[in-house]
């Protein structure tokens, strides 16, 4: 079973900078990947917002079973807390999100109108590498205003970004856990491709998943690669392997190109719909 305990320096650095703008952000924009809500949830993040309002998205819901986001919708919907389902690459954030922003900032947008004031909106948008942050802003500003990649660690640094008349909103390095020790919480993060590749054991990643796989949806490995679960997850990566041609000299099954398909099968939906986490 693989152990994982990442946390680079720049993420300390990061988040002593965001904890100085959360001071002047009127509320906080929360990217989830829904395939994993809860371990994209940092409960050091609390302090962080302290009372301010918080919308939880719930980034790439289309790789997910549609019922279960909803629930997800439900358990972090709340007093000062809203949550939405979304897929920040086509969805309209302008429609989805920005009336809830406005929501739940009326009391502060109505105190400054009262004195003659049209307040401009800061919204601060957090979560781990890779879930999103910077697409839902160029969602937002429909166009490439920061900088995105299908990879961890893109965004190392702050920007604020109008996207609207009275609306800003900050782009912030995507940042762990300082200690990972829940380690299923660490290989779901590592699943979806909040944990570099590079210090991953990615045979015994793949190994992992298919443990969960095979309780949590087992006709996907069927429906994918034509194979059914073996006695064991080895045995299972073995039959991916040569169910793709993936093979080595002597016939020998190559595990780790397997893996390797498997995991970015994952990430990229083609797995079917799966979510790792029931609320």
């Amino acid at each position: 079973m693989t152990n994982i305990n990442w946390y680079p320096g720049h993420m300390t650095k990061s988040i002593r900078m965001m904890t100085q703008e959360a001071e002047s952000a009127d509320c906080c924009l929360y990217v989830l990947d829904a395939r994993a809500p809860r371990s994209c949830i940092n409960p050091d993040f609390e302090k962080l917002v302290a009372n301010k309002p918080v919308i939880y998205i719930l980034n790439k819901a289309d790789l997910v079973p549609a019922d279960k986001a909803r629930k997800w919708v439900d358990a972090l919907s709340g007093e000062n807390r809203a949550a939405l389902i979304m897929n920040c690459i086509k969805d309209s954030g302008n429609k989805l999100l920005t009336p809830v922003i406005m929501r739940l900032c009326k009391d502060k947008i109505e105190k400054y109108r009262s004195k003659g004031v049209k307040l401009s909106v800061k919204a601060m948008v957090m979560g781990v590498p890779n879930c999103g942050k910077s697409t839902l802003i160029n969602n937002l500003a429909r166009g490439a205003k920061t900088v995105t990649g299908n990879r961890a660690g893109v965004t190392r640094g702050k920007q604020w970004v109008r996207v609207g008349d009275y609306l800003e909103v900050m782009d912030t390095p995507g940042t762990l856990y300082p200690k990972l020790t829940d380690q299923v919480t660490a290989r779901h993060l590592a699943y979806i491709g909040s944990i570099k590749d590079e210090v991953l054991d990615t045979t015994e990643l793949a190994l992992d998943f298919l443990s969960e796989l095979r309780t949590i949806a087992p006709e996907n490995i069927q429906i994918r690669y034509n194979t059914e679960f073996a006695e064991t997850d080895l045995s299972t990566l073995e039959a991916i392997a040569a169910a793709r041609g993936y093979l080595l000299k002597g016939r020998e099954p190559d595990l780790l190109r397997a893996a390797n398909a498997l995991l970015d099968d994952f990430r990229k939906g083609k797995c079917g719909k799966i979510i790792l986490e029931d609320c």
